[in-house]
């Protein structure tokens, strides 16, 4: 738990661990009132800790503003701030609860969230006050049960701020903000759709690398873990030699992403305005029918991107709205969104897509039309096979292959590697150790036990056939004779019939 500091009692969160402890305590009480499962608490967390951190963020705003004699003009109005309506001491939260039975919820329903949500279609709206409207678009009203429980999650969520969680822990709020995301992508919940393994991601970052200039995409953003990763990885490469131009670049102008899912959009408008990123563009709708719910965060937005981070959802299915959009016509949403992301990319960009098995080996017309359309254009120059069991703790099991490719150049030929391997589950997932081979081989794309390069030939002799089959593995064999295998089949007859006698007899008893 957090360290205690000073006479009141205020605790110091210097390890994630601790904030995260305390994060969950916040859960705790949520699941007890009327938020059961990760569905419901994480939402309901997700708006009431950004108000949170938007106090905290404008209120130093304002002080470095009057510290260099500047004007600072927030962005929201009294009552409708954290430190007036939410924080033990405020003005607003006293009146309210002084006030009649009720009249904590009837302020928060009846005019907090609309004043929030109405932000957005003010005049001259700033990007901030539309990201907040987007943030709060699905909230409608409290979920928590009771005023009692309501006001003693503020409560927690108020000791949360800059003066309480270690500076030197820099992303310590937004990793703990990720492991709720994970419960909400954990089997049974139907937020794994929209959650990739982070150790899946940060590799598929450090492969593509991308740069402070470079303009990074995601047309099914999720929750934002591709473009959070992508933007932790460019300030960490920056480091101390990072230009106030750079930095104002990178939080505004370099990270693009869509999402259609209501409840998912605001979460990864939340999560990266959690890792610093003050502009999330984010588009809402449908990507590949080019239906939009709102694209207010998207002005400005170029037609092509230098790089592509991107996770399609699996085996989904489209409608013809959306295959008219495309060259190739299918109702798989992966292959759809594979030729959105070709045409997406600009010569000379770079791409890492995770894709089920299906899309290197299915040979219906639309995908092999797709997959030549991907070598004509660009050069695959790597597929990396992953575990059978690597979204296992995102309620999937399918079979997945990454592929990297940079668009511009045909492909002469593809390196594999092979993690298939290597046994994963929900109590051993993927690490980032489990890549320490691949990226010591992958500059020079050398043979190994498992890695091996096709040539272009033999891919189209293949008619574009692009599973990954290592021709290094070694088939399992059994090498007990008959008599030893007949043993062991005798052996477990016997088994079974103790059991099913010791089971009759308790019946019988």
């Amino acid at each position: 738990m957090p360290s205690k500091n000073g006479s009141n009692g205020t605790p110091r969160f210097t390890t994630q661990s601790s904030l995260s402890a305390y994060v969950w305590s916040i859960c705790d009480i949520l699941r007890r009132s009327n938020c059961a499962g990760a569905l419901q608490y994480v939402p309901e967390l997700t708006w009431i800790l950004f108000l949170r951190v938007l106090d905290d963020l404008e209120t130093l705003e304002a002080e470095q503003s009057q510290a260099v004699g500047a004007a600072f003009t927030p962005s929201l109005e009294a009552p409708y701030r954290w430190q007036d309506w939410a924080a033990p001491d405020g003005w607003k939260r006293r009146e309210l609860e002084e006030g009649a039975l009720g009249a904590f919820f009837g302020f928060v329903n009846g005019e907090l969230l609309p004043y929030l949500k109405g932000l957005r279609d003010q005049p001259n709206a700033t990007a901030r006050q539309k990201v907040i409207s987007e943030i709060m678009s699905g909230v409608d009203r409290v979920r928590v049960d009771t005023e009692r429980n309501f006001l003693d999650v503020l409560d927690k969520v108020h000791l949360i701020n800059s003066q309480t969680v270690d500076s030197t822990h820099l992303f310590a709020l937004s990793q703990v903000y990720e492991g709720l995301l994970l419960k909400m992508g954990e089997k049974g919940n139907d937020g794994g759709q929209f959650f990739t393994p982070r150790q899946v991601i940060k590799a598929m970052v450090q492969a593509i690398d991308p740069g402070p200039a470079d303009t990074i995409y995601d047309p099914c953003a999720g929750t934002g873990g591709f473009l959070a990763t992508a933007y932790e990885y460019v300030l960490q490469k920056l480091g101390d030699d990072a230009t106030p131009e750079q930095l104002e670049a990178l939080k505004t102008r370099r990270l693009y992403g869509r999402e259609k899912e209501n409840l998912i959009y605001p979460i990864a408008l939340a999560n990266l305005v959690l890792h610093g990123i003050d502009k999330p563009n984010l588009w809402h709708g449908n990507t590949l029918t080019g239906q939009e719910i709102y694209g207010g965060l998207w002005e400005g937005a170029p037609a092509q991107f230098d790089v592509i981070l991107t996770n399609p959802p699996f085996g989904g299915k489209e409608g013809k709205v959306a295959q008219a959009r495309f060259a190739y016509k299918t109702s798989a949403t992966q292959v759809l969104f594979l030729q959105h992301v070709l045409d997406s990319l600009r010569p000379g960009g770079r791409c890492a897509v995770v894709l089920d098995e299906g899309v290197s080996f299915r040979q219906e017309t639309a995908f092999v039309q797709t997959k030549r359309k991907l070598l004509n254009e660009a050069d695959v120059w790597c597929i990396l096979s992953l575990p059978p069991g690597t979204f296992v703790n995102a309620g999937a099991g399918v079979k997945t292959n990454i592929f990297f490719f940079t668009k511009g150049r045909p492909t002469e030929r593809i390196w594999y590697y092979d993690l298939s391997g290597v046994k994963v589950g929900k109590k051993s997932p993927l690490t980032l150790e489990h890549f320490e081979e691949f990226f010591r081989l992958l500059p020079t794309r050398a043979d190994s036990e498992r890695s091996w390069t096709v040539g272009r030939a033999e891919l189209e002799a293949r008619n574009y056939d692009l599973k990954a089959v290592n021709p290094h593995a070694r088939p399992e064999t059994d090498t007990r004779s008959v008599e030893e295998l007949l043993e062991v089949i005798e052996q477990k007859s016997r088994e079974v019939t103790e059991a099913l006698t010791a089971l009759r007899d308790q019946i019988k008893a």
